[in-house]
């Protein structure tokens, strides 16, 4: 997937032309959807199940391209393996699966892997809990090939396993795994799995790295449980780092970068906005906050110089970017408070809607503005998840430990 991919502009299409969701966070990798048009608010009878298929644990995102849906689960019985699995996305039906011994032992929130898969082109690549990697061919789910990085590089499991997805580029697919020494990310070869570069000392985190258009060009931003640091994604070189230690490792919401500020935002520390210049060495701290702007594993929204953060605390948050500065918060409305409160926020084209799945499993239909939260409508789809969903067409795909299901999203004109 080439640089373009990631900062295109919005488009407004129907459901025949909606976008799919081929990678953690939608073609972007930020949570903004190419969406047909959707109704101010859902059907009263909720929203039509199109099929539903029994899966196994994980918290492991959801990946679609066409017609193939992709996750991975794990199973216990008869044997304790890891699986991918691939199913149609007009009926359920499933395409292919392919499976590999992984015990966890007493890996914690173990029901199964984390991280989405992503498809680039005819080919899958997948990052197990414990650092197997794989890579498919599309269509038949044949294994290109596969490394136990583990086993090979000597990666070094966080406490809760590996959780960042994969990034394709150019010929590189670049992974978070901690490869000792030396190798906190690693660049693997598309076609064979051989190592290009490693780079860091840093343990794993959780954040999936972003590829972004800078000041002085491409740069992978990524967030460590001892920095935020800025590679160049050919070489692997660290060209600027920032120190940011996070209490207990939890690296885990995917930056985001916009106006030439970098932002990530963990519960204990807080947030950090860095700015970049225009030299590729260029980068400092702009503000950070550790009392109001306290977000932990969902991913925040960025439009029109504003931030939209699930924190911990106070619920949907918005600030403002350049300055950090608190606007509102929905004290706690989209999603309940908890010990671990979550939502996956997505964009729907550029409106200033939303469409959020809670981890109660309620799909939210929502307004985020400079002048507040303004929900228009819920219905819940599935049972309790921590796993993101993917989007296509006008359909929605989610998964809980049990369960994938594909509901339709009534367009406007077919809600009429």
């Amino acid at each position: 997937m080439r640089l373009l991919s990631f900062i295109c502009g919005f488009i407004l299409c129907d459901a025949a032309s909606a976008e799919d969701w081929p990678r953690w966070r939608g073609v972007r990798g930020d949570g903004t959807w190419h969406a047909p048009t959707l109704p101010e608010k859902w059907p009263e009878a909720g929203l039509k199940q199109l099929w539903k298929r029994q899966i196994g644990g994980g918290y492991a995102g959801i990946s679609v391209a066409g017609s193939y849906v992709l996750t991975m689960d794990r199973q216990k019985e008869p044997r304790e393996v890891e699986r991918v699995l691939c199913f149609d996305a007009a009926t359920g039906r499933t395409h292919w699966t392919h499976e590999y011994e992984c015990k966890y032992g007493d890996l914690p929130y173990g029901s199964g892997p984390r991280a989405a898969p992503t498809i680039d082109g005819d080919r899958v690549y997948t990052l197990g809990s414990l650092g197997h990697v794989c890579a498919f061919a599309l269509e038949t789910g044949k294994l290109i090939w596969s490394v136990n990085t583990i086993a090979r590089d000597n990666a070094k499991l966080p406490e809760w396993g590996f959780a960042a997805s994969p990034v394709v580029w150019k010929n590189s697919l670049i992974i978070h795994v901690a490869a000792q020494p030396g190798g906190c990310f690693q660049a693997l070869d598309l076609t064979t799995g051989e190592e290009l570069w490693r780079s860091g000392d840093d343990p794993a985190g959780y954040a999936t790295p972003v590829l972004i258009d800078g000041p002085a060009g491409a740069q992978l931003l990524c967030w460590t449980p001892k920095h935020i640091l800025g590679l160049e994604p050919d070489s692997g070189r660290v060209e600027w780092k920032i120190p940011y230690n996070v209490t207990y490792g939890v690296s885990i919401a995917t930056p985001i970068y916009r106006d030439r500020l970098v932002f990530v935002a963990g519960y204990w520390e807080g947030s950090k906005a860095i700015k970049l210049g225009p030299k590729r060495t260029d980068a400092a701290l702009a503000w950070e906050d550790k009392k109001d702007l306290r977000g932990l594993m969902s991913q925040p929204l960025y439009r029109d110089g504003l931030v939209y953060l699930l924190d911990k605390q106070y619920g949907i948050t918005c600030f403002d970017l350049a300055t950090g500065k608190k606007l509102w918060d929905d004290e706690n409305t989209l999603t309940p408070r908890g010990r671990n409160p979550h939502a996956s926020l997505v964009w729907l084209g550029d409106s200033d809607r939303v469409i959020a799945l809670n981890a109660e499993g309620e799909l939210v239909l929502a307004r985020f503005t400079r002048n507040g939260f303004h929900e228009q409508s819920r219905t819940k789809i599935i049972d309790f998840t921590w796993a993101h969903p993917a989007f296509a067409g006008n359909h929605v795909f989610a998964r809980s430990d049990t369960e994938i299901v594909c509901v339709e999203l009534p367009t406007e004109s077919t809600s009429r």
